[in-house]
């Protein structure tokens, strides 16, 4: 099969996920191509990036200046030099009588430069619900064809809804042949905004459980460190203020803690200033981001995992976290919050705990509890990557994506739930 892949910033370090499904599909013998608007930060990529020749692969966007008379200055300079190429699709582009403010910024104009070559795929998969309505344009002019399926995975779901309304995807839900959500929670969410029930499946986000060796973890030594740790980008939706208050709380009781919080963010100078007016900035360090080996060593050395997610004011919500997922896979016994689609990763008292969000006082409980109880780090740590491995290893789960795509390029959407909880039920046995 011939795949398109639509995202936004490529390549991404905390979006694993995405490149977890390209390169998926690629090793499983189809062509893939990756649609996205700029360029992220290539300093650090992950190592598959450069393996599998991603950006090679990929096109990108013309960058679209935010001066409006430099907007249209380039677009005059495109619309020139490209004309020829496909002259329907770029008139088509610039009809804002149809497209409204999309096409008056100029913005499906500028969007549809790298598609002037009559792209015809197999199925073009959407990442997320908001690239999706583009694509849904794209394929409306003309521009690209194939079957259209769309991943939600949650701020499309959530905040996307609250900012614009619940009809914002009805054109969707119409035109789209197949949908995604990465929880049943999503699932749920998207059903009741509109979309077919026999149309949208649960598929999850995975992880390479082969590149998360597990281990037991033991309590250290009388004189030794108790390593808690936090991968998450610093925004509102992780929650990092309230773990790194809950922390500080049992640090009183326990000073041998030393809690790292690796990522970045807009909130990274916020929850320095916390930690610094908490006066615990020699036992709460926000590490920056890390490349996947280094996060890898991190986790290793680790006794917790904190993931300590919110709802934000504007409705904002997570799916099951894949960097819960990691520290599971690790064998690390984790605490989070009754939040989203987590609740369907994390067995409360079995492989984890979960406390209400926001709630401070809950976190330091159960991290103190986990402290007190060493003997239940090594229980929960098993239970989690039994789970992991179970539900979101992402080779079971890519066979079953690509699965998905024959049936829906076939036309063939009646079997298709049957025959995918024939599949999660052999994975569940170990076939």
């Amino acid at each position: 099969m011939k795949i398109a892949f639509v995202v936004g910033y490529f390549p991404v370090l905390s979006e694993t996920f995405i490149l977890n499904q390209i390169i998926g599909a690629i090793d499983r013998g189809h062509e893939v191509e990756i649609y996205a608007y700029q360029p992220a930060n290539t300093s650090k990529v992950h190592p598959n990036v450069k393996k599998y020749q991603l950006m090679n692969r990929t096109f990108y966007q013309p960058h679209i200046p935010p001066n409006h008379f430099s907007r249209l200055s380039k677009a005059i300079k495109l619309l020139i030099n490209n004309f020829h190429k496909n002259p329907l699709v770029l008139l088509r582009s610039l009809n804002f009588f149809k497209y409204g403010r999309w096409a008056a910024s100029l913005r499906l104009f500028y969007s549809v430069i790298p598609l002037l070559e009559s792209k015809s795929y197999d199925i073009i998969h959407c990442q997320f619900g908001t690239f999706a309505r583009e694509a849904m344009i794209w394929r409306d002019i003309g521009a690209i064809k194939g079957k259209l399926i769309t991943s939600f995975r949650g701020y499309d779901i959530t905040w996307f809804v609250h900012e614009n309304g619940e009809q914002i995807y009805d054109e969707l839900f119409k035109k789209g042949d197949f949908f995604l959500a990465n929880c049943k929670y999503f699932q749920k969410k998207a059903i009741q905004l509109g979309c077919d029930e026999q149309k949208i499946v649960v598929h999850g986000s995975g992880i390479d459980c082969s590149q998360f060796q597990f281990k037991l973890r033991l309590p250290p030594g009388a004189n030794e460190k108790i390593y808690v740790t936090t991968t998450c980008r610093l925004i509102e939706k992780k929650g990092i203020e309230y773990s790194i208050r809950a922390v500080a709380e049992v640090i009183k009781s326990y000073p041998n803690i030393e809690y790292n919080i690796i990522g970045d963010g807009y909130l990274q100078v916020e929850l320095q200033q916390l930690i610094e007016k908490l006066n615990v900035a020699g036992q709460i360090k926000l590490l920056g981001w890390r490349n996947q080996p280094e996060i890898i060593e991190i986790l290793d050395k680790s006794h917790i995992f904190i993931a300590p997610s919110v709802t934000t004011r504007d409705g904002n919500q997570d799916a099951p976290v894949n960097t819960l997922k990691e520290a599971m896979a690790m064998g690390l016994p984790v605490i989070s919050t009754l939040h989203g689609g987590i609740p369907e990763l994390v067995e409360n008292g079995i492989s984890g705990f979960l406390v209400p969000e926001r709630d401070v006082d809950a976190i330091a409980e159960k991290l103190t509890y986990l402290i007190k109880h060493p003997e239940m780090w090594s229980k929960m740590g098993q239970a989690g990557r039994a789970y992991v491995e179970a539900h979101y290893d992402i080779n079971k789960l890519n066979d079953e994506l690509i699965q998905i795509y024959q049936r829906v390029s076939s036309h063939n959407l009646p079997l298709l739930e049957p025959a995918l909880a024939e599949t999660r039920r052999l994975n569940s046995q170990g076939y």
